[in-house]
């Protein structure tokens, strides 16, 4: 009896942080698809492409000051979320290395910008969009994940995109506003990360005690072969928007990162699944290994039914969307949607078998492995075809990498006799 009300608790606080994990997507990708419409039109592609090509840059220095903390120290806290001491320790020895490693990004970010021509240019976008980095960085969202209270989430982050939302359409009227963009972002990322991780010090009884070195140690260890793998999703997911804006004109980037958010908002129905269940999906194999692989049965068919829907809805109806969100002046982002149309599906798939199976069951060196050479075919693909198809070239080279993840998992999980799918 006591088993069966531990469960029902237990998928009581999944619906909960599904639910909250929802809310806080639908947020995250409804304010800048609001925004959108009126941000393409007022700063014109050249400049939206412009901002985004900063961001895709600061991105790479927000791999570095997250280190794979998202999971590792997620499925830490989450294993010992019981014990009050140790997951004050997890906190400072993550918190501290986050710091750390900020430091040394800034260091590597200004050696960069001030060597490179075409950082110079606009040097100050590119460090007001570097900034937010540190904001990212504060915010403790594998604390929040590993103790599952994404409600907390929900709460800061809704409340100041909002805020954010309302200044967006008060403050940018031409596209001359587009580092002031940049900048509202900036601060937007800011203020919610000196927010929850003040209300993560203060609501949770958290105490903060500078680590000693074997405790940092540890934590790299701890989350190095994720590091690698998140090194290597952004090399084939950041590196798109980068890597074409070093060799197409601003507004062709503009173009392809239009369609791109109009594809993640879309996508955004179903990541909060990622967020609420990975830490459930490590307890339910700590129980029982049944559990977990029937539950991780019925998570692929639910990826597979949504995803469908969602990618099919895109494909078919890319050009009415495009023109109602982005304009007629968008017209190259209707075949670029259609072509990246079909990455919700595949990601949504690869998210079950990689992240919540191989992960949970330790397999982080296969997991590591198979993003590394999906990080090397993305590349070699973006530097043969970018080049020559510009935006076209950069959606067939996501489209195709995904697709490669998405099977090499499939691959490692039926020939390991994980679970039949």
């Amino acid at each position: 009896m006591k088993r069966i009300f531990q469960k029902i608790e237990s998928n009581k606080v999944l619906f909960k942080n599904f639910t909250s994990l929802s809310i806080l997507q639908v947020a995250n990708y409804i304010f800048p698809l609001v925004t959108l419409p009126y941000l393409v039109r007022v700063l014109g592609a050249e400049k939206y492409g412009l901002v985004n090509f900063a961001a895709a840059f600061a991105a790479y220095f927000t791999i570095i000051t997250d280190y794979g903390f998202n999971l590792s120290a997620t499925q830490e806290i989450s294993v010992n979320r019981e014990n009050s001491n140790r997951v004050s320790e997890i906190f400072s020895s993550v918190f501290t290395i986050k710091m750390m490693l900020f430091v040394l990004s800034s260091v590597i970010f200004f050696i960069i910008v001030l060597v490179f021509p075409i950082f110079k240019e606009n040097l100050t976008l590119f460090i007001v969009t570097f900034l937010s980095v540190l904001g990212t960085a504060l915010f403790p969202l594998w604390f929040y994940q590993g103790i599952e209270r994404m409600k907390y989430i929900l709460i800061i982050s809704v409340s100041v995109r909002l805020i954010t939302t309302i200044l967006i359409f008060v403050l940018i009227k031409s596209e001359n506003d587009f580092i002031k963009f940049a900048g509202l972002n900036t601060v937007t990322q800011f203020v919610i990360g000196i927010i929850g991780l003040q209300f993560a010090l203060n609501k949770f009884g958290l105490k903060y005690r500078f680590p000693n070195k074997t405790l940092i140690i540890q934590q790299l260890k701890n989350g190095w072969n994720l590091f690698l793998s998140t090194i290597s999703i952004n090399l084939y997911t950041t590196s798109n928007v980068f890597i074409l804006g070093l060799f197409a004109p601003a507004n062709v980037v503009g173009y392809y990162a239009a369609a791109d958010k109009i594809r993640m908002a879309f996508q955004g129905i179903l990541s909060p699944m990622s967020q609420s269940v990975f830490p459930y999906v490590n307890k339910i194999l700590s129980e029982s290994y049944d559990r977990f692989i029937s539950f991780n049965k019925k998570l692929f068919k639910i990826a597979l039914i949504v995803g469908a829907i969602i990618s099919i809805m895109l494909f078919l109806f890319a050009e009415p969307i495009v023109n109602i969100i982005l304009g007629k002046d968008y017209q190259p982002s209707i075949l670029v949607l259609r072509i990246i149309a079909w990455l919700p599906l595949i990601i949504f798939l690869s998210n079950v078998l990689g992240i919540q199976t191989m992960l949970p069951m330790n397999k982080q060196k296969n997991f590591s492995i198979i993003l590394f050479f999906a990080a090397m075919i993305s590349l070699a693909l973006l530097f043969i075809l970018v080049p020559i198809y510009f935006a076209i070239g950069t959606a067939i080279t996501a489209l195709a990498t995904e697709i490669f993840v998405t099977l090499a998992f499939f691959i490692f999980v039926k020939r390991n006799k994980i679970f039949a799918i």
